[in-house]
């Protein structure tokens, strides 16, 4: 009878896997909330490959110059983890909306997308942190 249940139980288990790669994200969506500019833009995006063989990603592409990905370029085995790292440069102020493309060899999955949203504030800088000085005509100069 454990037996029997233990054949069972694999088979479920087999059963559940796609026949080929199938790659799965763990989030597909990265909120950076408020960030400085020229703060930290770096995310991850970790993915499994939940198929029955590797899994290749061909190509990540950022939807504008301002968005990089890495991504892994050997095959990803079967149950293996790993990531896609997108770069947003936060020198551009102002709301972010990105996404990267990510093209792989999964069966059911073979174009995914990520998304990156939320905005970068500019630094104040010395001189607006600064008050105006201003000369009024005709004042007489105070020394220190």
């Amino acid at each position: 009878m454990l037996l029997m249940a233990m054949v069972v139980g694999s088979f479920a288990y087999v059963s559940a896997q796609v026949a080929g790669p199938q790659i799965e994200f763990e989030r597909t969506e990265h909120d950076y909330g408020q960030v400085e500019q020229g703060g930290d833009g770096t995310t991850e995006f970790v993915f499994t490959n939940t198929g029955t063989e590797p899994l290749i990603i061909s190509k990540a592409k950022g939807s504008c110059g301002c968005t990089v990905p890495e991504w892994p370029k050997e095959p990803i085995a079967p149950g293996a983890k790993n990531v896609i790292k997108v770069k947003y440069d936060t020198k551009r102020v102002g709301p972010i909306s990105k996404s990267v493309t990510i093209t792989s060899n999964s069966v059911d999955n073979s174009t995914a997308l990520l998304k990156i949203k939320g905005n970068v504030n500019a630094v104040a800088s010395e001189e607006d942190a600064m008050p105006e000085s201003k000369t009024i005509q005709g004042a007489t100069p105070v020394s220190e």
